[in-house]
This record gives structure tokens, sequence and C-alpha cells, in this order.
């Protein structure tokens, strides 16, 4: 029995061993690389998995590369996938890029993965061109009618400058600011609606792709609709703000008149307290006189009937003009 235990511990052992053995040294990976005519060595295959590079990856991808006619080392390979790369997409885009005569390294290809974009992507979209569709962009013509613009722009990769190149933001930013460059220089409306291919002209000989990592191949006015007339609201609002000044102005010279009548009537006032008071002083001024011997008793009687007389008079005339308004221009009717 301690034989069958001590066997059936030895044969596991051994198959531990052969397993390690087979992760460690792809047998079976070196074998279909060397009939795919690519030079792997086995121990090169070892150091991969110590290295914690999964073989299979770059034994696959190298074999693509070169059944596609691509000289690539394995040392290249294996240090983008180090470097946090995409292998089978650079290997992809660099089959795209041969099978389509445009020129790409593996360089190239490797500094564009690493910087973020999709390489295999933007080699399609090199082969193919890409329809970019702006969103609807406002602008007002110089006689103040609104104009609301749809376009679409046709781009297509710029592999040269992919790293450090703006992508399709730019591009539609860009593009926006020509179509209200474009509609804001027509002298109306109407000559933008006759002919909008002039914002398309426009637009391509501002050279707006230039810094980009696209190229503008054709820019199409999709959509032109009429908006609101905002010089007509401009105006309406212009005047309604220099009604509000005028008003503002009125009320600052209502108010100043108001003061100055207030001024005035507080001065006539003052006038009058004064000559109450210099009143005030007449019957001092006359005893005093009349003390002193420079007035006479029959002066002064006199005087008191002259300013009977008067007050007499003065309310005789009151009296007349109150007799005359209350019967009115013709007998009283």
């Amino acid at each position: 029995m301690m034989n069958l235990y001590e066997n059936l511990g030895f044969w596991i052992g051994i198959g531990v061993v052969v397993l390690v053995f087979l992760y460690f040294v792809p047998v079976s990976l070196w074998i279909t690389a060397l009939f795919s005519g690519v030079r792997v060595g086995l121990f090169e295959l070892v150091f991969m998995r110590i290295r914690r590079v999964p073989p299979r990856i770059i034994v696959e991808s190298l074999i693509t590369a070169t059944k596609a006619g691509l000289q690539v080392t394995t040392t290249e390979i294996e240090t983008h996938y180090l470097a946090g790369g995409n292998v089978p997409s650079v290997i992809r885009a660099l089959i795209s890029a041969d099978k389509a005569n445009i020129k790409l390294s593996f360089k190239q290809a490797t500094a564009i993965d690493l910087a973020g974009r999709d390489v295999f992507q933007a080699v399609q979209i090199s082969v193919n061109p890409k329809v970019i569709n702006t969103p609807s962009v406002a602008a007002v013509a110089a006689d103040g009618i609104q104009l609301v613009t749809k376009a679409r722009v046709t781009v297509r990769a710029n592999i040269q400058q992919l790293v450090g190149g703006a992508g399709e933001d730019t591009i539609l930013a860009r593009v926006g600011e020509g179509i209200v460059t474009s509609i804001g220089s027509a002298s109306t409306h109407k000559e933008v609606l006759a002919n909008p291919d002039q914002i398309s002209q426009l637009v391509l000989e501002r050279g707006l792709d230039a810094g980009t990592a696209f190229e503008i191949l054709s820019i199409d006015i999709a959509d032109v609709d009429v908006g609101e007339n905002i010089g007509a609201k401009l105006q309406i609002d212009q005047a309604n703000a220099d009604l509000r000044v005028a008003e503002a102005k009125a009320e600052e010279r209502r108010a100043m008149a108001v003061a100055v009548e207030q001024e005035m009537k507080a001065k006539s006032q003052e006038a009058r307290a004064q000559v109450i008071l210099a009143e005030a002083e007449i019957p001092k001024a006359m005893a005093s006189a009349l003390k002193n011997g420079h007035l006479g008793v029959m002066d002064y009687y006199r005087m008191q009937n002259i300013k009977a007389d008067t007050n007499m008079r003065t309310a005789i005339a009151g009296e007349d003009e109150g007799t005359r308004e209350t019967e009115g221009p013709i007998g009283g009717q």
C-alpha cells in the first residue's frame, strides 16, 4: 500500500514539473513560429515568461507581420508591449498602411499608439475619409438677419500630425468660426441663401486644418435656416434704452426745478419775515421820534388817517375784483 502511494506521489510530482516546464518553455509556440518562418529562440520565450510578457501575443504578432512582408524584430514588439502599447493594433495598422501605400514606420505607429490614439483607426480614416457633422452654427448677416447653418466636413487622417496634433473638436470649432465669419461678411442674408457654396470656399481658404491630426478635404453646407431678426431686436432694445435715459434725464430736470422752487419759496418766506421784523420796529421808531420831538402829534394823526384811507381803498379794490370775477364777463351771465 505504501508503494502505491509513493508511486502516485512520484507521478504527480513529475506531472507538476512537466506543467511548469511547458509553462515557462512554450514548446508548441516555438514550433509554430519555426514552421511559420519566424526565428524565435526557445530560451528567448522563457525569458519573456520571466519578464511577464505573454509570448503568444509577441509571437503571433511577429508571425502576422512577417507574413505581411514587414521587417519587425521580437525586441521591438516586446519593448512596445512593456511600454504599455497595444501590439496587435500596431501590427494591423502597419499592414493596412503598407497595403494602402501609406508611409508609416514601426516607430511612428508605436508613438501614435502610446500617445493614446487608435493607430489602426487612424490608418483606416486615412484610407477611407471620415465625415464629421457640425452642430448648428448661428451667425448674423450684415442686414441683421440670423442664419442657422449645419455643415458636413470630410476629413482624412494626417499620419504625420497624429502625435501632438489637435483632434476633431478643434476642427469643428474652426469650421464654426469660419462659417460665422463668412455669413457676417455677407451684405444680406439673401446673398448667403442664394449661394451657400461661398461659405465652403471661404472656410477652405483659411487653412483650418493646420496643426491638427486631420486634413480637410471638403466642407459641404447641409442646411441653412433663417432665424430671428437680430438687427430689429437690437434697434428695439436701443430705443428702449434711449427712452429710459430720456425719462431719467427728464426726472432729473423736474427734481431740480422742484428744488429751485422750494429754494425760492424759502427765500420769499425769509424776505417776508424780514419785512415783518422791519415793520415791528416802526412803532418803536415812532415812539422814539415822539419822545424826542422829531414827530408832532398832528403829523402822527395825519399818518394814521392816510394809513386808514389806504386800507379802505385796498379793501374796496379787493371787493370790486371779487365781484367782477363772480359776475363774469357779460353782466354776470
